[in-house]
């Protein structure tokens, strides 16, 4: 095939510190880089417990001809986003690890390590795009393979790093990059599996990793309806999240679902499908990749990863607080998760969510 270039986007001269796994996203990111004409450093983020650099990852940037360089944010790791983690489940709320990573670590404690090796530029294998505005300023737009598309996991970079990030996979669909890698002739990988959800978890058993975190097992309590009246008892808050209808255990003539935790009760509110929607929901502590809005605007709402998204209108309010009001209603309102916002396929920022609105 032929392979792409990155017109534009490379500036002469430009040193380039790269997030690399080993996996083939990175390998491919890492082969267009030094293909445009950039210095490229390989850096293997050290981030859980037992984090080690893969075996083969030397022998690959090797063959790829760059440098390597293994850099231990493992202290960092753990404060920012491990004990955010399990605070938030303590809390009776959902959180979301990969974007508060990319935010702080990736694109933060990173950068700020790159930049002093004289690193002029940041990049990843993530599927977005890194395009100029009609200001000429730098916006983050989806990328080219919607399947694929990673940018709501960077609702809350900072905007005045965009200038310094390159994401050389953006204008690719995943096809496109495992037929670079094929026909690079590197060697083969030990595994070319997609990365788990939530890497610091051993076999994604994230009840067993928070009773080791914090020394106790959850806590029993009361199912109940939205009135209050006890249907049956739960096994402990971190068991649950919003829209969950699996293993709750209670019969009905219609299915039960998630529709709140209650932390300061310890119970968890169940109801039908019916009453899982919200018309819209409020948001706390925006981020913002554009000039913050001051009146209310239109804009395409992505409530999680892999929701289609839906055409809401947004209304600031004072004290960093939004509300967002949905066109249709939408059901599983997290708190605790991100909700994105977008422009067409431009992301223009995002917010984390505090409750879902009647």
């Amino acid at each position: 095939m032929n392979f792409p270039s990155l017109p534009g986007q490379i500036p002469r001269g430009a040193q380039v510190a790269l997030a690399m796994s080993g996996g083939v996203d990175s390998t491919v990111a890492a082969y267009l880089l030094k293909r445009a004409g950039a210095t490229v450093w390989g850096v293997h983020l050290l981030l859980g417990d037992n984090a080690a650099p893969p075996p083969h990852l030397s022998g690959l940037t090797a063959h790829l001809g760059i440098s390597l360089k293994i850099l231990d944010l493992r202290p960092q790791f753990s404060r920012l986003v491990v004990d955010y983690f399990v605070a938030e489940y303590r809390r009776g709320r959902t959180p979301n690890p990969c974007i508060r990573c990319n935010a702080l670590i990736k694109f933060g404690a990173l950068w700020e390590e790159a930049r002093g090796w004289g690193a002029t530029h940041l990049a990843t294998g993530h599927y977005l795009r890194l395009m100029p505005l009609s200001d000429g300023c730098p916006g983050l737009f989806r990328g080219v393979d919607r399947g694929k598309d990673q940018s709501y996991f960077l609702c809350r970079l900072p905007r005045e790093r965009l200038p310094y990030l390159l994401f050389p996979l953006g204008g690719l669909t995943k096809t496109q990059t495992r037929q670079i890698f094929q026909e690079l002739r590197l060697p083969a990988l030990p595994t070319q599996q997609e990365s788990q959800d939530i890497c610091f978890v051993p076999r994604g058993c994230y009840v067993e990793f928070l009773r080791e975190r914090t020394g106790q097992g959850g806590i029993p309590g009361d199912l109940v309806d939205r009135e209050g009246r006890v249907l049956g008892r739960h096994k402990g808050l971190e068991h649950y999240t919003v829209g969950q209808r699996r293993g709750l255990g209670l019969p009905g003539r219609e299915p039960y679902y998630v529709l709140k935790l209650l932390p300061e009760s310890n119970r968890v509110v169940i109801g039908p499908k019916a009453q899982l929607y919200s018309q819209g929901l409020r948001a706390r502590d925006p981020n913002w990749l554009m000039d913050p809005p001051t009146r209310e605007m239109r804009v395409t709402a992505m409530i999680r990863y892999r929701h289609p998204g839906v055409d809401a209108v947004l209304h600031p309010k004072s004290f960093g607080e939004l509300e967002v009001f949905f066109s249709q209603p939408q059901a599983a309102i997290t708190p605790g998760q991100a909700v994105a916002f977008y422009e067409g396929d431009r992301l223009l920022g995002g917010a984390w969510i505090e409750e879902g609105l009647p």
